[in-house]
């Protein structure tokens, strides 16, 4: 009864193929890709023989002589109770096992400060309803042919992580929010248009190329196959807080990032490798743009810290793995996120190959993770290649799509076409949208016609469109649906809806402008194509539309004449 009990609470989706074939073959390579979906079964079955007398081993089974069966169809029917006696078996082991190295894993952490002091500075959270359990999953068969289009990557493996407390309404970072975006995509038809790309994990190697190795042990493996490493690489300093006991009864790396001993890792490393794939296929023009739904989200996470419901840096690996491994030169990093990713910040502060740019409410530092200030340029070789655009005077008023296409306008698409990327890897972060309250943005961008799409479509403008959108953070699950919606009308180059003459005629309110005059003139050390806009950029967007019109007419004018002068000029030769 007791082990009853035990499973009840720890009952969780699905066992997804590859988790089980991690556990039941722990000397296999952890690295090892997903097979694709027609040598599933072949795979599952051939394992069950094995299985089955492992199982008979640990119970003590004792196997009998059997008499020949008078028919085939008896012979057919034994065979049918064999294989239901067996995986009802296999299925109480793994039960079982799953229980005990639970419990063993607590123990452990009990010894080795699990309760230790937070030293981040916790979220405040607002609780987020999860959609409903019964939406569709996708249906993950490929088709045989790539088609140079968006490319969109989902793997049902990351709904898995989630707390084990059960009670989503206090985990505004839950399984629903990425249900929720593809069963959009499927009722508007959108998915229909795109590529569907299976995903896969990313191996620990890969992992590394940001994060230490104590930090992807860690967070990146299985309870079995941790079971085997070095204890002195799995713990690390014993000083450094792992993990604590939330209030919910669930364990979490701090007050919001949950952490489930059973599948967080396989979700994890799931999310990197849906994104490292997509980009890939992207980078090499198989794919002509393209789309990950991903979770948990990953620019908090720094070189040896999960923070801010965040374990591996997806974009920050995927753009390593890009420059290192695809020799792509020189790669661009949006980050939309209402809060500054210093993971990603962290992961090329000297490096001149990566530009970041970051948009993030700031509040001088007083909004989580209260990095990200205006001066943080970058350092040695990649001292203004780091871009921080912070807001500003809290939500007095609040940031819309005035201030953010303005933005875009003056500092990012200047910055960005000097830079010259091959690439452009977007930090999809949605919670500036409209929809959230105050502790998870406070913004009022909007998703479904205006803000992300239009701002999206002006990175297709950018490294002959090859852009890819990873989503990060978001938790208001209309808002994040909406903007999903548009992002992905704008990458299959669907025509979005007109700006309202509101929004082209009205100029950014005055935290904004302070903090765009602040941002470029400090930028223009570094960017020339900035330096126009050191001066206040207190001009509605239809006014600066029409001075561009003008200085290129003028340009072009200027131009001309030279040609004509130049024709008027006898040459040498001719005199």
């Amino acid at each position: 009864q007791m082990l009853s009990k035990s499973i009840e609470q720890l009952k969780q989706p699905g066992s997804h193929l590859e988790e089980a074939e991690e556990e039941l073959h722990g000397d296999h390579s952890m690295q090892e890709e997903r097979a694709p979906a027609s040598g599933a079964s072949v795979r599952a079955e051939s394992s069950s023989a094995g299985v089955d007398d492992r199982i008979g081993q640990q119970v003590g089974a004792v196997k009998v002589k059997e008499e020949p069966l008078d028919s085939d169809e008896d012979v057919q029917t034994q065979q049918m109770e064999s294989g239901e006696q067996a995986a009802f078996m296999q299925q109480e082991f793994l039960a079982h096992r799953h229980v005990h190295q639970l419990q063993i894993y607590q123990a452990q952490m009990a010894t080795v400060g699990m309760a230790g002091s937070d030293k981040h500075r916790p979220l405040s959270r607002t609780p987020s309803s999860p959609t409903d359990s019964t939406l569709p999953h996708p249906d993950m068969d490929q088709p045989s042919q790539h088609v140079y289009t968006t490319g969109v990557v989902y793997d049902s493996l990351m709904l898995k992580h989630q707390c084990m407390c059960g009670n989503y309404a206090n985990h505004p970072e839950h399984a629903g929010r990425i249900q929720s975006i593809w069963s959009r995509l499927q009722e508007t038809g959108l998915l229909n248009k795109c590529e569907r790309i299976r995903g896969r994990k990313a191996s620990l190697e890969e992992i590394q190329l940001v994060h230490s190795e104590h930090h992807s042990l860690l967070y990146g493996t299985s309870p079995l196959n941790r079971q085997k490493l070095d204890p002195r690489k799995l713990l690390g300093n014993v000083s450094q807080k792992l993990f604590s006991l939330l209030p919910c009864g669930g364990l979490g790396v701090d007050s919001d990032t949950v952490w489930n001993e059973l599948h967080s890792a396989g979700a994890a490393r799931m999310a990197v490798g849906c994104v490292i794939e997509l980009a890939a296929r992207v980078a090499s023009r198989e794919l002509k743009n393209g789309f990950a739904v991903v979770r948990p989200p990953g620019h908090h996470a720094e070189e040896s810290t999960a923070m801010g419901f965040c374990f591996f840096n997806s974009i920050a690996i995927t753009a390593k793995y890009l420059r290192d491994k695809l020799n792509i030169g020189k790669i661009l990093i949006v980050d939309l996120d209402v809060h500054h990713g210093n993971g990603t910040q962290q992961a090329f502060y000297a490096d001149p190959s990566i530009l970041y740019v970051s948009l993030h409410r700031y509040d001088e530092g007083n909004f989580f993770p209260g990095s990200g200030a205006p001066n943080e340029v970058g350092s040695g070789p990649g001292e203004g290649y780091n871009i921080n655009i912070a807001w500003t005077g809290g939500l007095d008023p609040p940031m819309g799509d005035v201030e953010y296409l303005t933005a875009f306008r003056t500092v990012i698409m200047p910055a960005a076409n000097e830079f010259d990327p091959e690439i452009v890897l977007v930090s999809a972060g949605f919670d500036a949208v409209e929809g959230h309250d105050p502790p998870l943005g406070g913004y009022k961008v909007t998703a479904k016609c205006r803000g992300f799409g239009h701002l999206t479509k002006q990175l297709l403008k950018l490294a002959d469109g090859r852009v890819v959108l990873a989503l990060e953070g978001g938790h208001d699950l209309t808002a994040i649906c909406d903007a999903s919606e548009a992002c992905i009308n704008a990458l299959l180059g669907n025509e979005l809806e007109p700006l309202p003459e509101d929004i082209v005629h009205q100029i950014p309110n005055m935290n904004a402008i302070a903090s765009l005059k602040k941002t470029t003139e400090i930028q223009s050390k570094y960017w020339k194509s900035v330096e126009p806009y050191t001066v206040p950029v207190d001009c509605a967007l239809a006014e600066s539309q029409k001075q561009e019109r003008e200085e290129t007419e003028t340009v072009s004018a200027m131009a001309s004449l030279s040609v004509d002068v130049e024709q008027c000029i006898p040459q040498e030769g001719n005199r």
